[in-house]
């Protein structure tokens, strides 16, 4: 049955772009006032009720509590000859960062989290300066994912008195960019207040006082996007990399020039560029004519860098689609998918083929979503170390030396799932696409009967849907259901074109991607509309909200997290402007603005409708999908809904996009959102 929804008002506002005019009745729900916050807790107090009224949620906490595992592994970093990595020896205990002699040596604590005595303080990210002497590291206190720096003496394990005020937006460049010298480094931070989005790079040297001015780089105009440093082994090329989903190296500073300034370097080609500097080369993975990948070596003093033809191939395209590469010593790394499963290569600067690296199995390979990510920690000189994770196995790291060969076994996986099994299929969208995606599900848990299900995508970005360890939602294949894991159009699974074939006019391709692997399932026997769910985070939980208004019929319950759900209001943020012009359509044309309505679930509602159950989760300091999102659909899908089943939303204090959360209000998190899905699809998790 509906529960009583707490009284929701509407006001008599319109949303106005490019001359299109569209009504906007929950407009009041943006507001951060006394009003909305006492609105927002009543309607999580019915959301918490309506979850723990369930008998078996204690159960699934225990079942939640043993699968919730970092979403993405603490990997050492090297130093000075040593390894700092960042340790939680009890979940749920602030961190710590120890350093060693191993990777994973017992080592000595250099910071406890602990002892600075804030709660909830969360651990952005560490690097070490290259001498080891010390220690920069971010911190977060409110699950924002702004941080600030604390600079440590590694040795005395005293904090410096003298760093950067500057907040930090987030981790997503790395923290800190050490000079090879450790005199100092660059960071990119905030110039003013977090709305504004004013972002600019800084160089802070540690026998100075902290900056005050950023660094005169020039950064393409545009909408806000991301600007990282990379230092050259000697210290005589500091590149600028501009642009999260598709970075380039847009300036070059020669330290060498006996009056150095930022020049442009790559700053006029249409797509991505992203590597590392081998002496007086940039080398670089890029798509620029080739979708799929190849690897270009680029000159530094390059007269003209944006002339694609003078740029030499190390490494042709071919059907493998090349998604990285790490420098370790004078060799490359190379990360390629095949069918979304990770391979390694490895190559010398001229492209000479030296091998593969034999991984343990069919899975993911450590990365970080956004390629701008992939180029910025600084590897060890001769040991390349990769976390590998599968669907049933969370992260174990390994370690491979070229000269051996060999690739051992650092730390095993921390979790798996007992008796589950990994299954590849392909679906078919309408316009004749095979959609990937695999399914985890027990082994007991046979096919001859329909399973509760939960599919799980995201489908944009260029970021490819890793086939990795789904955390606290392995509970649910653990419990007898069966969790998809579907790879739709939008993302970076097969290139370039992939993600051109799912974004902007093509963005609906994404969700009859996912339709067709819902369809898929069912068309198989192995669930049906009264058996299936679907969630996803941040752009996935569009997916999830437009999913719920477009489909209505296909799916018993939804989920959709962190949510971006009003296409259109988000345009009045400067952060949800750059994500709907990057990604989604140009706001400016009328016409793109009548096709953005038409994914835009707070749009899409339709009163008199009989809806899914649904239940939206969201952080009250999210900075990306600010919670305003979740509220009005909740709102607006609240007053439209016709059938019995419930829409609740819950928003957590202190907790932003699921960064820089808390592990013990994760596991309560993931706890209330799987049990109203397990409650509402009639799957019980056992205690076993």
């Amino acid at each position: 049955m509906v529960p009583p929804y707490p009284p929701t008002r509407t006001v008599d506002a319109y949303e106005d772009i490019a001359g299109v005019r569209l009504p906007d009745p929950y407009r009041w729900l943006e507001e951060e006032t006394d009003e909305v916050t006492h609105w927002q807790r009543q309607q999580a107090r019915l959301a918490e009720d309506h979850v723990k009224e369930w008998p078996h949620y204690d159960t699934l906490r225990e079942l939640v509590h043993r699968y919730s595992v970092d979403r993405f592994p603490n990997m050492p970093r090297y130093a000075g000859g040593r390894w700092f990595r960042a340790d939680t020896p009890v979940k749920g205990r602030a961190p710590r960062v120890v350093v060693a002699d191993e990777p994973f040596g017992a080592g000595e604590v250099v910071v406890d989290l602990a002892d600075l005595h804030t709660v909830d303080t969360y651990l952005s990210w560490q690097s070490p300066a290259p001498d080891g002497r010390t220690l920069a590291i971010g911190i977060c206190t409110d699950g924002s994912e702004q941080n600030t720096i604390r600079l440590i003496d590694v040795d005395s394990r005293q904090h410096h008195d003298h760093v950067p005020e500057q907040v930090l937006y987030d981790s997503w460049t790395g923290g800190v960019a050490w000079l090879p010298d450790s005199s100092g480094f660059y960071f990119y931070a905030l110039t003013g207040p977090v709305r504004e989005l004013d972002l600019a790079v800084f160089r802070h040297d540690l026998d100075k006082e902290p900056p005050t001015a950023p660094e005169p780089i020039p950064v393409p105009a545009g909408g806000p996007d991301y600007t990282a440093i990379q230092v050259s082994r000697d210290g005589r090329w500091i590149v600028a990399v501009h642009g999260l989903a598709t970075p380039s190296p847009v300036a070059v500073l020669d330290t060498h020039d006996p009056a150095p300034e930022w020049r442009p370097f790559v700053t006029d080609v249409s797509g991505t560029v992203a590597g590392h500097v081998f002496g007086d080369t940039y080398i670089a993975l890029t798509d620029v004519d080739a979708p799929r990948g190849r690897i270009v070596a680029i000159p530094l003093d390059s007269a003209d860098a944006n002339d694609t033809s003078a740029w030499v191939d190390l490494v042709a395209a071919s059907d493998a689609v090349l998604r990285s590469i790490t420098a370790i010593g004078d060799v490359l790394y190379v990360t390629e998918f095949v069918d979304t499963y990770a391979k390694v290569r490895i190559v010398d600067r001229t492209g000479a083929d030296l091998g593969t690296v034999a991984l343990p199995g069919s899975g993911a390979l450590y990365e970080l979503p956004f390629a701008l990510m992939s180029v910025l920690s600084p590897p060890h000189p001769d040991e390349f170390l990769f976390g590998f994770s599968t669907l049933a196995s969370s992260w174990a790291i390994y370690r491979h030396r070229l000269a051996d060969n060999e690739v051992e076994l650092l730390r095993p996986a921390e979790v798996t799932v007992p008796g589950a099994i990994v299954e590849d299929y392909f679906a078919t969208s309408p316009d004749g696409t095979a959609i990937p995606y695999h399914i985890l599900r027990l082994k007991s848990t046979v096919y001859s009967m329909p399973h509760p299900t939960l599919l799980y995508a995201y489908g944009g970005f260029n970021v490819p849907w890793l086939p990795m360890f789904p955390g606290a939602m392995a509970s649910f294949a653990a419990a007898g259901g069966l969790f998809v894991h579907a790879h739709l159009r939008g993302g970076a699974e097969y290139g370039k074109d992939w993600w051109d074939a799912g974004r902007m006019a093509n963005k609906e391709n994404c969700y009859a991607d996912l339709y067709a692997v819902a369809e898929d399932l069912i068309t198989r026997g192995v669930t049906t509309t009264d058996l299936l769910g679907v969630t996803g985070g941040s752009n996935g939980g569009l997916m999830a909200g437009v999913a719920i208004t477009q489909r209505p019929d296909l799916w018993r319950v939804g989920v959709p997290r962190v949510p971006f759900l009003d296409v259109l209001g988000a345009l009045r943020d400067p952060y949800g402007e750059g994500v709907v012009t990057m990604e989604f359509g140009d706001p400016t044309d009328a016409d793109e603005v009548r096709r953005l309505s038409r994914f835009s679930p707070y749009h899409l509602v339709r009163d008199g409708t009989e809806y899914p159950a649904v239940y939206v989760d969201a952080g009250a300091t999210d900075p990306r999908c600010p919670p305003w999102h979740a509220r009005k659909w909740a709102a607006r899908m609240q007053a439209a809904q016709a059938g019995d089943a419930p829409v609740l939303i819950r928003i957590w204090d202190d907790v932003g996009h699921g960064w820089a959360t808390p592990a013990l209000t994760m596991v309560t998190e993931y706890t209330e959102w799987l049990a109203f899905v397990m409650l509402h699809l009639g799957l019980i998790p056992s205690a076993g």
